[in-house]
């Protein structure tokens, strides 16, 4: 089965994003389109993976995440999980608050974790990849 690439204008429709966002991003090095990393306009092209990667972007910037926190959350799942993007299978993570260090951590979703750090007063932020995944299936009309 062939795959289907999507130019910067169709992936910043679906995805929610700006031009500038994507050019921004490309830039920095957070996503980097599968076609043509380095050119313009019709020259570059994104996979549904990279698809997902900035529905995430999208989603944790418009919940209040910064992006350089954003951009790191993004990295380590990539590191971690090198085929969630690629398989379009979500997982359900969570970043919680290392207080003395000043950190995030990603890790699984696990309830009893998330209650406790939350009773504790450290923040929950959920990273809910399979929520992301199926609102851009939805657009994707697949």
């Amino acid at each position: 089965m062939q795959e289907t690439f999507f130019t910067s204008k169709e992936a910043a429709e679906i995805t929610g994003c700006t031009l500038r966002q994507l050019q921004y991003w490309r830039e920095r090095g957070v996503i980097v389109p599968v076609i043509s990393d380095t050119g313009t306009g019709r020259s570059i092209y994104y996979s549904k993976s990279n698809l997902l990667e900035l529905a995430a972007m999208s989603y944790w910037l418009s919940v209040g995440l910064s992006f350089d926190i954003a951009s790191t959350t993004l990295k380590k799942l990539k590191d971690q999980e090198p085929e969630l993007f690629i398989s379009g299978k979500g997982k359900r993570f969570m970043l919680l608050s290392q207080a003395q260090e000043r950190l995030l951590e990603l890790v699984e979703f696990d309830r009893k974790k998330a209650i406790a750090s939350l009773e504790k007063g450290q923040p929950v932020i959920p990273v809910w990849l399979d929520i992301i995944y199926q609102q851009l299936a939805e657009k994707l009309g697949k």
